[in-house]
């Protein structure tokens, strides 16, 4: 993975935390990255190459204005924290991961942030009495829990199990060792119900960003397609809550502060024409 500086722009040495977001149903951990670039003020310092990125391009998606200037699939921004986004190739997933965490642990930082959502149709057990809630699951003890994490009352995903086969295999593709037979999943295992959380993009990232010695922290929540914003207001204060950063301090507009994204104006496309009606 190769990172171009964009001209005339300063990379800040000290930036040790690195927060990116997992692709995921209703594209949450995106949108809350947009929330966060867009009220932090995060500056563009440049560009990430990798071959295991779709190439595309786009407008400029966090304005205030609409200036014209292009987008690309792997971005890189600098605030109190840096906010990549990013689009893997379908199907090379673990490869994306291992390029990504030789990238970062290279590049020296310490903490990395992985935002991202989860199937609420695959939720066990629904618990909606205290609102959204938001989980974790952390690089800091060998069973994915972290002390801070459940000082903020969140929970822990019950589905890491790190012993369980599955997981197993996964740590070894991360790690890049030989894989021994006793894990090496038979035909058609992949698709069984213990291989879906693993098979998703934020287990990849989290298993290859932690075989590089990386502290790494998941932050998720449960949600549907649909109007996602809600979601990703929630995870994204819930990465402000983890990072110390204080969302009354933003100039967003509203009693949360945060501010909303240029690109989010036409997030459902215009209104629909009510002389049709």
């Amino acid at each position: 993975m190769e990172f171009v500086p964009e001209q005339g722009k300063h990379v800040n040495g000290d930036s040790s935390t690195l927060i990116l977001p997992a692709l995921s149903i209703g594209n949450v951990g995106q949108l809350a990255v947009d929330l966060l670039v867009a009220s932090t003020r995060a500056e563009r310092i440049g560009y990430l190459d990798t071959p295991y990125v779709l190439p595309c391009v786009g407008n400029d998606a966090y304005g205030p204005v609409p200036n014209g200037e292009l987008a690309l699939p792997l971005e890189a921004y600098d605030s109190s924290a840096k906010c990549n986004d990013f689009n893997p190739t379908k199907g090379r997933m673990i490869e994306f991961a291992k390029n990504l965490a030789d990238y970062v642990a290279a590049s020296g930082k310490k903490h990395v942030v992985v935002l991202s959502s989860l199937d609420f149709g695959r939720w066990q057990r629904v618990d909606m009495s205290s609102g959204l809630q938001t989980l974790y699951l952390s690089s800091t003890n060998s069973d994915g829990t972290d002390d801070y994490c459940e000082q903020l009352r969140w929970k822990k995903l019950q589905e890491y199990k790190p012993t369980q086969k599955a997981w197993k295999y996964l740590s070894a593709l991360a790690e890049g060792n030989a894989i021994p037979e006793s894990i090496l999943p038979f035909e058609g295992e992949l698709e069984e119900e213990e291989y879906y959380y693993p098979s998703l993009p934020f287990a990849a990232l989290f298993s290859c960003l932690k075989a590089k010695g990386l502290k790494v922290t998941c932050l998720f929540c449960y949600c549907s397609e649909g109007d996602n914003i809600p979601d990703a207001f929630h995870l994204a204060e819930a990465a402000c809550k983890l990072l110390g950063l204080s969302p009354s301090n933003f100039q967003g507009n509203g009693n949360d502060k945060l501010v909303i994204p240029l690109s989010w104006k036409t997030v459902y496309g215009p209104p629909a024409d009510m002389s049709l009606f």
